[in-house]
């Protein structure tokens, strides 16, 4: 009975991770081979165009942060959601609106009190680097939070995964001599990866 859970198991699991480890392979494709993609879009592998421009006469205090100044100014602009905010060149506010498919960079000048809002090109490699890095809980937005749920479940699950794997190899005796030298092999070859350099 367990070795049959333990066999239906890693089969639904493996279903289950299926857009995890997709989208984690093929990420780490474009990370790997950075240049390559680069050079392929002509080096702009980021490339952002101007969505709009508009006037925006908010004032903000010196006191006040830049996370606050930042989750207004997307409020303000109907793009509320994930984001983070940084101090730009010649006192302009830059504010990063995080999106897996159509992220923004909206900049706030307080001389000029205009925010231009920028709209990054899709690219296939940003968008699947997006959700490699895509980490963390926040209270403040479900979906984000709702990610992260589902990134650690998917750890759980490669877990088991692995359990299960190992589980399988040393119930078979016929596989159990070439499963140990793969097992040895690909420790073996990691260790030298990590600790030659």
């Amino acid at each position: 009975m367990f070795s049959k859970i333990m066999r239906q198991g890693h089969m639904y699991v493996a279903l289950f991770l299926t857009p995890w480890m997709l989208m984690y392979a093929l990420s780490t494709v474009g990370m790997n081979h950075h240049d390559l993609f680069r050079n392929f879009y002509n080096g702009e592998i980021s490339k952002f165009v101007v969505e709009r421009e508009l006037p925006y006469t908010r004032t903000f205090n010196k006191s006040d942060s830049l996370t606050f100044v930042g989750r207004e100014i997307v409020k303000d602009l109907g793009l509320d959601g994930g984001h983070s905010a940084h101090l730009g060149k010649d006192g302009k506010i830059v504010v990063h609106r995080s999106h897996p498919i159509s992220p923004r960079r909206i900049t706030y000048d307080p001389a000029r009190k205009t925010v231009l809002v920028e709209k990054e090109v899709f690219r296939t490699m940003n968008f699947l680097t997006r959700l490699h890095t895509r980490v963390g809980y926040s209270a403040r937005y479900g979906i984000n939070s709702a990610w992260a749920a589902s990134v650690d479940l998917s750890v759980l699950a490669t877990f088991f995964w692995i359990f299960s794997g190992f589980w399988l190899w040393w119930e078979l005796k016929r596989t159990r001599r070439f499963g140990a030298l793969f097992s040895v092999a690909g420790l073996a070859l990691f260790g030298l990866f990590v600790f030659v350099n």
